[in-house]
């Protein structure tokens, strides 16, 4: 095992991710040069770019999917919740490949799977329909847990600020998926398809960019990996993140959020169509709600800056999405407006989530193993948003206990913000011998 580094140590000690950075976060000068630094920062963005739009374009035509193959509300939970399941499985798994093989190359095999996963799903056929969103649950995780660890690795004085500009990609993005499912599945005549597979082609797009970004690291890669494996001196051992408080802390932030965001992205157009809206309104809901995040998160982002101490800006974007959710069950004719608010309370929430889990570690590679952990965990809870909100629909013939359940997240992410926020750490200072 190689030794630990700490964010002070010098640019010569061997990187513990085996990406062929140092672990200072240092993006590198001189051959690299400002246009490659500039071609890194771009190639964040259309990987974040992609993380999402697979998922969210599902949500506006769930009622085709299940119409077509004869899936229930409970089984269009699973489904729904079946990328999360996958997150959830992979995430702690995901910084073992990254360190023996590069993080880099393991989000261009990431990429690759997930315009592979995003095309079978497509396919005609259940089996590929379940089988493709598995993939794609699987490749979406790799991207999610190494995005926020090159981020600290490559920027570790701006973790703020670029997690922001990212996040409102990723954003965006979803946005626009949500928008246009409907209206690509009217206008190709064949329903839920291609409003589905259209998403593989900015996925292939992101795999060449980022083979671009690659280019020219190789050497400095392969003797990273070569140091790793040398043996080095002991050190001290070091406690597991799994017995952090602080990383629980952060790991049930991400969880609340994250089980709001997606019980609404799977559910928000069946609720609105529910109450008389047609599909291609309540779409156009679901865009709004997420691309009032692009803003929101941006917004956050300047408010947070470079300070450590995160508790109030935790708890203020956490507690507007209770208010939005009493708005809906109280004066549901103003929905877009509470999709507004729902919307602006989710942008800035994932904003403060991924950089907390920058700003709470010291070194790339405990970053990667609390992403893992904080996603692993988070987006179990997460998974379980969509088919509780199915049976509950089922069982009681009404949304309004969904939406209940998403102010009570929305409250108790507002607390649990107030220990997660606070200027910790999940590991001590290293002491250099």
């Amino acid at each position: 095992m190689t030794s630990r580094v700490s964010a002070g140590s010098t640019a010569s000690a061997p990187d513990p991710s085996g990406t062929g950075h140092p672990d200072t976060g240092r993006s590198g000068t001189g051959r690299s040069g400002t246009g490659h630094a500039a071609l890194k920062l771009v190639a964040v963005l259309l990987v974040a770019g992609c993380l999402r739009p697979a998922l969210t374009s599902v949500g506006p035509v769930l009622d085709m999917i299940g119409a077509d193959t004869g899936l229930g509300t409970t089984a269009l939970g699973v489904l729904g919740a079946l990328p999360l399941l996958a997150f959830a499985v992979l995430s702690p798994l995901v910084h073992v490949p990254g360190q023996r093989f590069g993080a880099e190359r393991v989000v261009l095999w990431a990429l690759a799977a997930l315009a592979a996963g995003i095309v079978v799903r497509s396919l005609p056929g259940a089996a590929w329909l379940w089988a493709g969103t598995a993939l794609v649950g699987a490749a979406i995780a790799v991207g999610n847990v190494l995005v926020p660890s090159i981020v600290k690795r490559d920027h570790p004085g701006a973790v703020s600020r670029v997690t922001g500009g990212y996040t409102s990609v990723m954003t965006g993005f979803a946005a626009l998926a949500s928008g246009v499912a409907v209206p690509i599945a009217v206008a190709t005549g064949d329903g839920w398809r291609w409003s589905l597979a259209v998403w593989a082609g900015p996925a292939v797009v992101a795999a060449a960019v980022w083979a671009l970004r690659m280019r020219g690291t190789r050497a400095r890669a392969a003797a990273a990996t070569a140091a790793a494996a040398a043996p080095d001196a002991p050190a001290a051992r070091e406690r597991p993140v799994w017995r952090s408080a602080i990383a629980w802390q952060v790991t049930l932030f991400m969880g609340l959020q994250s089980t709001a965001f997606y019980l609404l992205v799977t559910w928000l157009p069946t609720i609105e169509t529910a109450r008389g809206v047609n599909a291609g309104a309540a779409g156009w809901y679901l865009f709004l709600f997420q691309a009032v995040g692009i803003v929101s998160g941006l917004a956050v982002t300047a408010v947070m800056g470079r300070r450590a101490d995160q508790r109030a800006v935790g708890a203020l974007v956490s507690v507007p999405m209770a208010a939005a959710m009493a708005g809906m069950l109280w004066a549901p004719g103003w929905s877009p407006v509470w999709a507004v608010i729902a919307g602006i309370s989710s942008g800035g929430s994932i904003v403060v989530a991924l950089a907390l889990i920058g700003l709470r570690t010291r070194t790339f590679l405990h970053t990667a193993k609390l992403s893992g952990m904080a996603q692993s965990v988070g987006y179990l809870l997460a998974a379980t948003g969509p088919i509780a909100a199915g049976w509950l629909a089922d069982s009681s013939g009404s949304w309004t206990p969904v939406l209940v359940l998403i102010a009570v997240l929305a409250l108790a992410q507002a607390c649990v913000a107030l220990w997660a926020g606070r200027d910790r750490y999940t590991h001590p200072e290293p002491v250099n011998a």
